[in-house]
């Protein structure tokens, strides 16, 4: 599951330049290449990869820009390894950089808040040669109206939330259609809090007959006209950011309008609807204890998730829980280069940080063992609608099993 920007990058790259796109999660990053920008962006502790590639590049006499969202929480600490920094959206930036670039007076650091969300047509040609999946990414908003404290999204964005013109998003799918592609990834943070806008986007999708997934809020359980509506349009998997069983935990990340005791319900509610749930979860917030890390193994496997995914709560720079963990003296490992996302940096409420990093993997290895990778993927009621969903599903998840049992937490790059 490849990122937008790079696409949308080259869109936004006047045609005079001649840009080319390296995922290195799929191909060799080319060292030995003739471009005179390297541009590199991340996500999560991948940008400790990141400054290894700036460093190589640097060495080789290259400018190098560095953007993404850690750059973005950190610039300061991104500019030691690169001539510039891109802070947040590059929409309105991107060409003045490449000028200054052209002319030799390139800036430190590139920031401008966007008042709305136009995007070009993203070149998706540039990634057909690659060793892709079966689908490509659309973008319907950026940002959030939620203000969960440990997320990145809401330190960079505040609450803000901004929303592409239908006709924008239907333009990006039709070029998808045209590539011979049935499927896109839509890209939100949390697409369904614009009721009217999502219904109208679910209007002109369903038009394509093609088959989409995204991310939003689970609290979409409570309007069933609206799932009705999106099901029907095509889309046949939602991934939620459940982060915790615990309601202290909840609220101590401020997101307390999410309540666990109904997370079953909502659940059956939405898979009645023939869609299919991933799950995201952070262990070790203020409710966390021992018992509730086991407990939330069982939760998994008893609502038969699809697709979960665990990461140990993590007070990266530049968020506000960090500068709550700091504030009470509770950062445990002080060294930010470390952080990962499955070691404890920080001193739990109800543990200790080393009984949290082993509580984590604990819980992946029981969420991961084989029955219960059966359980979920292949005993359900939509083994008898969706076989090749379900089969799909569960070697997904046998690929995690062998990448836990290599110590590599599946997707969290």
């Amino acid at each position: 599951m490849y990122g937008l920007a790079l696409p949308l990058l080259a869109a936004l790259t006047p045609e005079e330049y001649e840009v080319s796109l390296c995922y290195e999660t799929i191909e060799d990053v080319p060292f030995d290449t003739d471009a005179d920008l390297i541009g590199i962006s991340s996500m999560g502790h991948a940008v400790i990869r990141t400054i290894d590639i700036a460093k190589k590049f640097k060495e080789l006499g290259k400018t190098v820009i560095l953007g993404g969202y850690m750059v973005s929480l950190m610039p300061k600490e991104a500019e030691k390894y690169c001539d510039s920094v891109m802070i947040g959206d590059a929409e309105e930036t991107w060409a003045e950089m490449l000028n200054d670039f052209s002319r030799g007076t390139l800036k430190k650091a590139y920031q401008k808040k966007l008042a709305e969300l136009k995007t070009p047509l993203p070149k998706y040609e540039l990634l057909l040669n690659k060793k892709i999946g079966n689908f490509l990414p659309v973008q319907a908003g950026r940002g959030c109206p939620k203000t969960c404290s440990f997320c990145s999204v809401y330190c960079l964005y505040k609450g803000q939330y901004l929303k592409r013109d239908i006709d924008e998003v239907v333009r990006d799918i039709r070029k998808i259609k045209e590539l011979g592609f049935n499927r896109f990834l839509l890209l939100d943070d949390n697409i369904f809090s614009d009721r009217d806008y999502a219904i109208k986007l679910c209007t002109e999708i369903k038009k394509f007959k093609m088959r989409w997934m995204t991310q939003c809020s689970i609290d979409i359980a409570k309007d069933p006209e609206l799932l009705k509506i999106i099901s029907k349009s095509g889309c046949f998997a939602l991934s939620f950011g459940l982060e915790s069983i615990s309601k202290e935990s909840l609220v101590s990340m401020n997101k307390a309008w999410a309540n666990p005791s109904n997370y079953s319900e909502q659940i059956k509610i939405i898979r009645s609807f023939r869609i299919d749930i991933s799950t995201e979860m952070v262990v070790g917030a203020e409710g966390d204890t021992l018992e509730s890390i086991k407990e939330t193994a069982k939760f998994i496997s008893n609502n038969h998730i699809a697709v979960p995914r665990f990461y140990i709560l993590t007070p990266i720079p530049g968020t506000k829980y960090y500068e709550d963990m700091k504030k009470q003296d509770r950062i445990y490992n002080k060294n930010i280069y470390s952080y990962n996302g499955s070691e404890a940096v920080h001193i739990p409420k109800n543990m200790t940080p080393e009984e949290l990093t082993e509580s984590y993997w604990n819980l992946y290895n029981e969420v991961f063992k084989i029955r219960n990778i059966i359980k979920r993927t292949l005993l359900t009621k939509q083994i008898i609608t969706r076989p090749f969903d379900c089969l799909f599903y569960f070697f997904v998840n046998i690929y995690y099993k062998k990448q836990i049992k290599n110590g590599i937490v599946p997707n969290i790059i």
